[in-house]
């Protein structure tokens, strides 16, 4: 995939997990982020549990990354937690 279309399958995977996780996003830059890396993190768990990982730009590789993405997004809530100014 280029980086393009890496950048547009993890800013749409970083909104919709965004939106599971705690209903509101976390920021534009921090949701491609979340997408990206989820991506990755997503595509290592799926080949670990014996599945295929990111596959290219379509909706098996979407769930792939909105999986992963969830998975770091509750990660860092459990991190960095809310703080209220």
């Amino acid at each position: 995939m280029s980086i393009i279309a890496w950048i547009v399958l993890g800013l749409i995977a970083g909104f919709i997990a965004s939106k599971i996780v705690n209903r509101s996003g976390e920021g534009f830059l921090l949701d491609i982020v979340l997408g990206i890396v989820g991506a990755v993190v997503g595509g290592f768990i799926f080949n670990a549990f014996g599945a295929v990982g990111v596959t290219g730009f379509n909706i098996y590789s979407l769930i792939v990354a909105v999986v992963g993405a969830i998975i770091l997004l509750v990660l860092y809530h459990a991190i960095f937690g809310r703080r209220r100014i």
